[in-house]
């Protein structure tokens, strides 16, 4: 059986109500019956001490005197108090219902005040006793006050107890009811929005409430949740759009290539071309593919790099031999500008060596014959800051922002210069990122592109974490033109 929140929640106010009315009623209660206790005692108290001054002013006249004054004082006394007085064991004065105590009143022991609950011709009275001297005269004294009156108004309001605490907690929950639904609205109204909400309208947001609680905090946090989950689905969309693309075209170059070869007998030196042509297309689209697959399982932090101390410098070395070979096909100059130094990074040397061959492969793919590319390297701030600049084609601003995209492509003009998969720099980024570092680039059409990667060293990593592109405020060497 499904049990609404709702529901849960008027059943805990139930409870929480119902424990609070019985207290309440329960110490008014307490309370009552102790005030009750001392307006009787309070006023059996008065009524002794009025008895006790009649003594006091005619027993030393006689008893007889004191007898008849106390006649007119119980006379006087229309709210049903009574009285009884004894003198050494003989009754001065005792109203008529003091022999039918039931039960019995207690012996006094001295004369300390003392009170008693007792029976009187069938009403309940309290009493208060005392034993007292006058003139040499042990005297008793019985002042009884009927509590019948507070009895009922006490019976009157443990009767209203009985008959409206039910009825209070019952109306009480009812409003719980009722509240818990209008609290429990916005939940509804997120709940109906999130069921909106799918793969074919993930723009759509759920509406944000206007009160600053906790229901607006879960509404922009889901709203937040739905955007990075159709960022995510845009980005697996367009990565299986431009993967399919890419490897669509390769795939029907190698078909093609095939065919025209089957078609007719042809000679060996026709045969090996072909075969060259499938073979280079095989060894792009193998590269594609690896690529692909390394960007897939970092997605998936399938990819581990194994960080350990290392000495930049040698990896740099590596790195510029195949690079100049490269701009030596082009005809294009390659200097570099790297000093060996004692400090080092926590880094992974394959992936690093990937990472600066990626840069340098694109500064000598996108820069005309005749041109330059160059390779700084300097340690500034605790991080290693290693710049390869180009006189090449350059990046338009309006491209930019997108060069670290997957499969994103410059525009057509540059597009036409060199051909390429669209991940290099993706997965330079990535092992950028993963070293703790970060790529920054600066690009003019015409005038070349300067990248700038800054790798932590291995004792300042965590500062280098929070390094900003305020270094760019340092002088840099000027990009050739």
């Amino acid at each position: 059986m499904r049990i609404t929140i709702r529901l849960r929640l008027t059943v805990l106010y139930f409870l929480v109500l119902a424990a609070s009315f019985t207290g309440f009623f329960w110490i008014c209660d307490y309370g009552f019956v102790r005030s009750i206790e001392t307006a009787v005692n309070d006023a059996s108290r008065r009524n002794l001490e009025t008895v006790r001054q009649v003594l006091e002013r005619y027993v030393p006249q006689g008893l007889p005197a004191a007898k008849r004054e106390l006649a007119v004082v119980s006379d006087l006394w229309a709210s049903g108090a009574i009285f009884e007085v004894a003198s050494d064991g003989q009754w001065i004065y005792r109203s008529p219902q003091f022999p039918s105590a039931d039960p019995p009143l207690p012996p006094l022991q001295g004369g300390k005040l003392a009170f008693a609950t007792t029976n009187l011709a069938s009403l309940q009275y309290r009493i208060a006793r005392q034993r007292i001297w006058i003139g040499g005269q042990e005297i008793l004294i019985d002042a009884a006050v009927p509590t019948e009156p507070f009895d009922q108004a006490l019976d009157n309001f443990r009767l209203i107890e009985k008959r409206f605490l039910p009825l209070l907690v019952v109306l009480a929950s009812l409003l719980g009811y009722w509240l818990s639904g209008r609290a429990l609205a916005p939940v509804n109204r997120i709940i109906e929005g999130a069921e909106r909400v799918g793969v074919r309208n993930l723009s759509e947001r759920l509406k944000v409430p206007r009160a600053r609680d906790e229901l607006r905090r879960l509404t922009e946090t889901l709203n937040a949740m739905l955007d990075r989950i159709e960022s995510s689905v845009k980005r697996i969309t367009q990565f299986t759009a431009d993967a399919s693309h890419d490897l669509r075209t390769p795939l029907a170059l190698i078909r093609t290539n095939s065919e025209l070869a089957l078609r007719r007998p042809r000679s060996d030196g026709e045969y090996q071309e072909a075969l060259a042509r499938i073979l280079g297309i095989s060894e792009e689209t193998t590269e594609l593919i690896e690529k692909l697959l390394m960007l897939a399982r970092a997605d998936a932090n399938a990819v581990q790099l194994r960080l350990e101390p290392l000495s930049l410098h040698p990896v740099l070395q590596r790195v510029t031999q195949k690079a100049k070979l490269l701009a030596l096909g082009k005809g294009i100059s390659l200097s570099e500008s790297v000093v060996p130094y004692s400090h080092l990074v926590m880094g992974d040397e394959a992936a690093l060596e990937r990472l600066f061959l990626s840069i340098l492969d694109n500064a000598v793919k996108y820069t005309p014959a005749g041109g330059h590319v160059s390779l700084g390297f300097h340690l500034e701030d605790g991080l290693a800051w290693i710049e390869i600049s180009d006189t090449g084609i350059g990046i338009s601003e309006h491209d930019l922002p997108h060069i670290f995209e997957r499969f994103y492509r410059a525009d057509q003009t540059r597009s036409r210069e060199a051909r390429g998969s669209g991940l290099g720099l993706s997965i330079a980024k990535w092992i950028a990122e993963g070293h703790g570092g970060a790529i920054d680039v600066k690009s003019e059409l015409l005038r070349g592109s300067l990248f700038r990667i800054r790798i932590p060293l291995a004792n300042d990593r965590r500062d280098a974490l929070h390094a900003d592109s305020a270094q760019w405020n340092r002088p840099e060497p000027a990009v050739r033109t």
